[in-house]
């Protein structure tokens, strides 16, 4: 749905004292999927920039760190043009709304069809349009079914350097915040988006060890996104990559 609902007071001191409870840090909020600020539709745009609006202030008041955003379609035009759209969009939705400790994270996306986000030039240029034109604080979030997607080999350790070398040279790893981390059911660059259970899909859990554990990703927040079959299948999951990052642990 395009419409959402601020969250009552209550809600939120409840949500803030889990937090602490429980010591829940970073809070990543994803964006509505309906949403696409590269479209030039009138009706889509206009709901879209509202619908980022919103959850931008509802990110504030709840206290999130983060606010993952996928960068949108530009069906009809060419890259160049879906990247200056999404920008002038983001700086619409920003005007007067106030959210001056979250971060706006941009997710690398598998390629599909006219989606903006496979390659780290895009995410470079869109990063450097949404500073230029906003005061918002602006980083990434990488999704390792979406990498593989798109082309980046992260199955292989050859691939995996090459490619936290290539985000190190256009994104700047301290600019990475979160990892999306989910397997991934179609094969290098197969640009197809279907993820897949930690070690059931073409990334596999060897690869994930590397993942997990690599010297310049080991600190950063990771985040499941893996399907839900059967009752248990979030623990499951959770406690494969917890096995894999730890050293000497065997899932």
């Amino acid at each position: 749905m395009w419409r959402a609902v601020r969250p009552a007071p209550a809600q939120v001191r409840l949500l803030r004292a889990a937090r602490e409870r429980f010591d829940l840090r970073p809070l990543a909020i994803h964006v509505n999927y309906l949403v696409n600020l590269a479209s030039l539709d009138p009706t889509i745009r206009a709901k879209s920039i509202a619908a980022f609006r919103g959850e931008l202030e509802r990110a504030a008041a709840l206290g999130a760190e983060y606010l993952v955003l996928h960068p949108g379609n530009y069906k009809g035009r060419s890259v160049e043009e879906g990247i200056a759209s999404f920008a002038r969009a983001l700086r619409d939705s920003v005007k007067g709304a106030r959210a001056p400790e979250v971060t706006v994270l941009l997710e690398n996306t598998a390629g599909c069809g006219a989606s903006i986000g496979s390659r780290f030039e895009e995410l470079q240029s869109l990063c450097e349009l949404a500073r230029d034109l906003t005061d918002l604080r602006v980083g990434f979030c990488l999704d390792t079914c979406h990498l593989l997607a798109s082309g980046f080999d992260i199955a292989t350790a050859a691939g995996l350097r090459a490619t936290i070398g290539r985000a190190e040279e256009l994104l700047g790893l301290a600019n990475v915040h979160v990892i999306h981390a989910n397997d991934s059911k179609a094969p290098l660059g197969s640009r197809v988006d279907r993820h897949a259970g930690i070690g059931e899909g073409h990334i596999g859990k060897a690869a994930f060890r590397r993942i997990l554990t690599h010297p310049k990703l080991r600190a950063k927040p990771f985040i499941l996104e893996t399907p839900v079959k059967h009752p248990g299948d979030d623990r499951r999951n959770l406690d494969i990559l917890k096995a894999l990052a730890s050293r000497k642990g065997r899932p």
